[in-house]
């Protein structure tokens, strides 16, 4: 049998339709309706052109991150890895990429959302070393109320 060889690359606009079915395969993927849009998608890759990821085997994408920053923090947005292909390393590497591309841009600290609610997003975040904070309060404004989350089944 051949064996299969995971690649890590940039993300590009020309992985979105392949990104987003990914996102919609995933049991409780939350999608915004706005941000996740084709057109906000590629406002956020304009913006970070060298820091999110996909992972893909025999061209086709089994893993994604969308990773940004400010010039200060960084954030990890949508990671994912196809249900299938969990439990291999494929987020770990992906993830590993993100820092190094955010670490290249002298960006020092990194951040991210887990929903409560996500155990598996949670315990692999909790495996990685990431220090959860019980010193802040996380607030948000939100200035278009027409950007709804939609929660896959």
């Amino acid at each position: 049998m051949e064996e299969k060889k995971v690649n890590i690359r940039e993300m590009t606009m020309e992985d979105f339709e392949e990104v987003h079915a990914l996102w919609m395969g995933i049991h409780g993927f939350g999608i915004r309706s706005i941000d996740d849009s084709k057109e906000g998608v590629e406002r956020f890759i304009r913006r970070n052109p060298t820091t999110s990821m996909v992972a893909s085997e025999n061209d086709r994408i089994i893993g994604a991150i969308l990773c940004g920053h400010d010039g200060r923090r960084g954030c990890l947005y949508h990671v994912c890895v196809h249900e299938d292909y969990r439990k291999q390393g494929i987020g770990q590497k992906m993830v590993e990429a993100c820092l190094a591309a955010l670490k290249r841009e002298h960006v020092n600290k990194v951040n991210l959302i887990a929903f409560k609610k996500n155990d598996i997003g949670n315990h692999f975040w909790q495996g990685m070393g990431w220090t959860f904070r019980e010193d802040v309060n996380y607030y948000e404004y939100v200035t278009n109320e027409e950007n709804q989350t939609v929660f896959n089944p």
